[in-house]
């Protein structure tokens, strides 16, 4: 069994039109899609059809009905207003992107109170055929809006294992995004299974929960969570700053990591404010067992006062950027 939404598969269109002008026109519509041999399935006042159906439907239809009573949905997803169809269209090039693995990894040092590296994290580089860079800012909103955020977050993790694998046994963070996750069985057996083809030892890779604080299915979390660490692996909670405010959820979430959020750590040693976050994140990451990391470390002077509270790993520009190749020195050049 696959999980859904894994692999580049053909779009599935379903559209729905509604008011009295749309349904008188649905029969216009269906005879015009059959007569251009576009398979339609019709079913009351819903159209399914695939990507070039969903083309010439948008191309034909704009000025026969009224577009603010149609909305459309792909592969099962939310509805959404028929004018967003053609953002799903000019999207099209991550499939291609997905398809042929056109990204890479690069490895950014987390290090620990001493600066000797501790760990990597493992952070995606995207790349189109021509071999222009593309920036995470573009590829995620495109995946999300084509329907690929599954198949992208799959390819990104699997990418990551392998390039884990030249580290030799040093730990690796790897990002992955839970709500792209369906059924942790499915979707992560291709991820367990590399790992252990390529001889990775579990222990030495920490799966990584970004968008924290944007999780909404606590419950599915846990069961994502639950199953990596039944194999073996840690994790960590990403990005966490002032949500996640009951030491109780934490708890029951059982993270072997905490990263306080960037904001918090940027200036914290002149900002009293950030200082209240960066304290409070502190007392809790320790009373539930967790290890605090601060990432987004630019300045000696913040990496000093963090160092100073207790915080015990530590990540930024200041240790290292993201680079193409890992830093295997123990210890970093100050």
């Amino acid at each position: 069994m696959q999980c859904n939404g894994c692999s580049v598969a053909a779009i599935k269109f379903e559209i729905k039109l509604e008011g009295e002008k749309n349904l008188s026109a649905l029969q216009i519509v269906i005879d015009h899609l059959e007569r251009r041999e576009i398979e339609v399935i019709n079913k009351g006042n819903k159209l399914q059809m695939d990507e070039i159906g969903a083309r010439e439907f948008l191309d034909f239809c704009s000025d026969l009905l009224d577009v603010d009573q149609v909305v459309f949905r792909i592969n099962q997803e939310a509805w959404q207003p028929l004018k967003g169809m053609s953002q799903v269209f000019a999207t099209e090039w991550i499939d291609d992107v997905i398809q042929h693995e056109r990204l890479t990894c690069h490895y950014q040092p987390i290090v620990d109170a001493d600066e000797s590296i501790f760990a990597y994290e493992m952070l995606a580089r995207f790349k189109n055929e021509d071999g222009s860079m593309i920036y995470p800012n573009e590829i995620f909103p495109a995946a999300k809006t084509r329907g690929r955020l599954y198949a992208l977050d799959r390819v990104c993790r699997m990418t990551a294992v392998k390039y884990a694998a030249v580290l030799k046994g040093e730990k690796a963070f790897i990002n992955f995004i839970p709500t792209s996750i369906y059924s942790p069985e499915f979707c992560l057996r291709s991820t367990i299974s590399l790992s252990e083809q390529l001889g990775v030892n579990p222990k030495s890779l920490v799966f990584e929960v970004v968008e924290t604080e944007r999780v909404d299915d606590i419950d599915h979390l846990k069961k994502i969570l639950t199953y990596y660490r039944e194999k073996g692996f840690d994790y960590a909670l990403d990005d966490v700053g002032e949500g996640y405010s009951t030491i109780e959820l934490l708890a029951d979430l059982k993270p072997k990591y905490m990263k306080l959020d960037m904001q918090y750590v940027q200036n914290v040693a002149e900002d009293a404010e950030k200082q209240k976050v960066a304290e409070k994140f502190l007392d809790k990451a320790l009373e539930i067992g967790s290890i605090p990391l601060a990432e987004g470390i630019e300045t000696r002077e913040d990496f000093d006062w963090l160092k100073q509270r207790g915080y015990q790993l530590f990540q930024g520009y200041y240790f290292g950027k993201p680079a193409a190749s890992p830093l295997y020195e123990k210890h970093l050049e100050v």
